[in-house]
């Protein structure tokens, strides 16, 4: 497939990478609930099963189907994309994505694969209430066999979901309803699957690291950009992978600039945000502040957008944080 650059949003973009999959490899099927007839309640399934048939089809409401069927379909040779409506409801199907999908190149003795992709979306939303609200990459990120990418912008909601779909062991690809309609932007689309587990840094600086992932990751900029205002230079990290993780791109960061501020949506305890910093610790970085966790705290989800609005990270708590670090 020759490159082009086309306007997309986000959500086109991950249309996009599907389109392609389904017409450049025969042996994968999209599938999940309601992604068929209707395009998918976010609407970024639209116009695919009319282009390729029963390729794309509509499931029943059990998530545990859907990737049992994946895997098994996974071991007869096809490539299936499954989409799980929430995070939350993968929950339902730990058995099918933990302790079989994640494992069958090691029960077989590498003699069979599971290239599986599970999409679906997490992240918090005025509204959303608990159980549609939770952001869960660190359940999935412990768990050897499988790969995690959370993209934050649509150029990595193409080129990681065409890459995950290319790989031969199960990926889930998070992304999040919030940006799916968001303004939009140059995407090189038709390019080559890239290898899983490379970061992009998005604002270069000597003072001080922040690393983030997801949406957090437009908090982060927005951060460093007044941060530059204030005379503080910010290094940028979109992990873009969490499994595998770009520990080299970390490490090299942190010892330039010797600070350290995790950004993260999920919950702060256990999170992704203390093995990255206990990786830096471990590696002997000679850190001139103490490193920084900024997550949300241990709490459900509250429904009201004002209460919601005091527990999420902020650009503006990720400065403060920042320049704490910075004076300390």
């Amino acid at each position: 497939m020759p490159e082009l650059v086309e306007r997309l949003t986000y959500a086109q973009a991950v249309n996009s990478a599907l389109r392609r999959a389904l017409a450049e490899l025969p042996e994968t099927i999209l599938f999940g609930e309601d992604i068929a007839e209707p395009g998918g309640v976010f609407g970024v399934t639209k116009g695919l099963r009319k282009e390729f048939g029963s390729r794309v089809f509509d499931t029943p409401i059990s998530e545990s189907a859907i990737l049992g069927g994946a895997v098994g379909a996974a071991l007869m040779g096809r490539r299936p994309i499954a989409e799980i409506m929430w995070v939350d409801f993968t929950l339902v199907a730990l058995d099918q994505i933990v302790n079989q999908a994640a494992n069958v190149r090691y029960v077989s003795r590498g003699e069979l694969t599971a290239p599986i992709t599970i999409r679906t979306q997490q992240g918090t939303m005025p509204g959303a209430c608990a159980q549609h609200s939770q952001s869960l990459e660190a359940f999935f990120a412990h768990v050897p066999g499988l790969q995690v990418c959370m993209p934050a912008e649509p150029q990595d909601a193409y080129d990681l979901l065409w890459s995950a779909i290319n790989t031969d062991d199960p990926c889930l690809v998070i992304e999040n309803r919030n940006v799916y309609h968001r303004e939009k932007v140059d995407v090189t689309t038709g390019g080559p699957a890239q290898q899983p587990g490379r970061s992009r840094q998005l604002r270069d600086g000597d003072d001080i690291t922040i690393v983030s992932w997801g949406v957090m990751v437009h908090q982060a900029v927005a951060a460093a950009d007044e941060l530059r205002t204030r005379g503080h230079r910010a290094s940028v990290l979109d992990l873009r992978w969490l499994r595998p993780l770009d520990t080299e791109a970390i490490l090299r960061s942190v010892a330039r600039t010797r600070r350290l501020l995790v950004v993260h949506e999920a919950h702060r305890f256990a999170g992704l945000g203390a093995e990255i910093i206990a990786t830096a610790v471990e590696a002997g970085t000679a850190f001139a502040a103490p490193p920084m966790r900024l997550a949300m705290p241990d709490a459900r989800i509250p429904a009201a957008p004002s209460l919601l609005a005091a527990l999420l990270p902020s650009a503006q708590g990720i400065t403060q944080a920042a320049e704490k670090m910075l004076l300390a």
